[in-house]
């Protein structure tokens, strides 16, 4: 394996090690593990925050996937029913991995790319929205799609915000589940 493969793996690891304690993470720890100098994380990567980045994306699309592979299985489950129960694992994922969820979605939003968390979220739900809304056009889709993904991102962000404004703690999974499908109905208008 070469030195930036095994920075990438070794970061991946310490990520999911350490889970909330991101910030924790070292470069000379990052080295250390990987058996690399530590000039190398610089050479590959920039600086420590981008080689997390990285990692941090690559975890989050494996997350992703799996939410696409469970949103393509019939549970028996109405189209409202599975986008429901796809948004809930969503947030409740967000909140359990607060420290990485955050270091994705800031990323995607400062630096977006075609092909990035957001955009891959947003490609998982596309199908269960439209079979929620069978009657909407192409346009009216994406734009709602869109919508449902960016509110959710941001519930996530400003659950201190919303908390203080509105007395719902987004932190607790019921609190949550509720304004969830509340937003569903409310993008939806089902």
């Amino acid at each position: 394996m070469d030195s930036k493969e095994a920075l990438i793996q070794t970061t991946t690891e310490l990520i999911n090690e350490k889970g909330e304690q991101v910030d924790e993470i070292t470069v000379r720890e990052i080295c250390k593990r990987a058996n690399v100098g530590l000039g190398l994380v610089n050479y590959h990567f920039g600086n420590k925050d981008k080689l997390i980045e990285l990692c941090v994306e690559r975890i989050i699309n494996g997350i992703v996937d799996n939410f696409r592979s469970i949103q393509e299985k019939d549970y028996g489950l109405a189209p409202f029913e599975k986008l429901t129960h796809l948004g809930n694992m969503t947030l409740a994922f967000l909140f359990e991995h607060y420290a990485i969820s955050r270091i994705s979605i800031l990323s995607d939003m400062e630096k977006p790319k075609e092909d990035d968390n957001t955009h891959r979220t947003y490609l998982a739900y596309l199908p269960l929205v439209s079979a929620c809304r069978p009657d909407w056009d192409e346009s009216t889709l994406r734009r709602k799609t869109f919508c449902l993904i960016v509110t959710m991102q941001q519930l996530f962000l400003r659950h201190k915000v919303f908390l203080s404004v509105y007395g719902i703690d987004l932190t607790k999974a019921r609190e949550r589940e509720a304004v969830h499908e509340q937003i569903l109905h409310d993008i939806l208008g089902v």
